[in-house]
């Protein structure tokens, strides 16, 4: 596949296989991210795989150590390890379950995106929830996952003016993804019911709750059973 690769500042570079959401390209992106991971080189501070890109932050002082020229020193490396790719197999995703409350006092734009495509909220529920989600990234917010994609009759433009605060644990909608909110935060996408579990914990050793190639499905769940989980220590 073609990919470019252009520099983030002086202390980074990303690689980059175009603008868009493919599961093929995705993997080619984590499987990338997890093979770097792994070798270790000296210097390197993050790598930030996202749907069709691969971002390296990198140490210019540990770098100069090895070369006059930090960025065109992580460049030649990374174009060797690409030329390996074909041998470089991303881990299979976890099956993850999700439970999400849809009731209308959870699910602000609901019955809006219902009236928009012309189905009933059943319908709405049963198309969003019968779905199996792919994770292709993390990002926004701590632990936030970006999944997709959704049923064409459930794509939704983000809002025009974004809420000032979206309650941690709301699922939303924006375009053809599906997202979960992991922390209270502004945010413009069309919400519509939200889980009792809690996506990003800073506390624990793996923070957050979801990993770019998980496979996610949401089963619903009532009012009384989120009250009684959201409650739960």
């Amino acid at each position: 596949m073609t990919y470019h690769i252009h520099p983030l500042g002086d202390q980074g570079l990303c690689i980059s296989w175009g603008n868009t959401i493919d599961i093929q390209i995705n993997s080619l992106v984590l499987a990338l991210a997890e093979h770097l991971q792994q070798l270790q080189l000296p210097g390197v501070l993050d790598l930030i795989p996202a749907y069709s890109s691969l971002s390296i932050l990198f140490d210019v002082r540990r770098l100069l150590r090895e070369s006059p020229q930090p960025y065109d020193y992580m460049r030649k490396w990374v174009e060797l390890e690409i030329q390996k790719i074909a041998e470089i197999k991303f881990s299979e995703g976890r099956s993850v379950e999700i439970p999400v409350c849809y009731d209308p006092s959870l699910a602000p734009d609901l019955e809006r995106i219902a009236r928009q495509s012309k189905l009933d909220t059943t319908e709405i529920i049963h198309l969003h929830s019968s779905r199996t989600y792919r994770v292709y990234m993390l990002g926004f917010l701590p632990g936030f996952p970006y999944m997709g994609t959704v049923d064409d009759r459930l794509a939704t433009p983000r809002l025009a003016s974004p809420r000032q605060s979206v309650p941690a644990g709301s699922v939303g909608i924006a375009g053809s993804q599906t997202g979960i909110y992991p922390l209270d935060a502004p945010g413009g996408w069309n919400l519509i019911g939200r889980t009792p579990l809690r996506l990003f914990d800073p506390n624990i050793a793996e923070p957050a709750l979801l990993r770019p190639g998980d496979q996610v499905r949401f089963t619903p769940i009532s009012l009384a059973a989120f009250q009684k989980n959201i409650a739960a220590p």
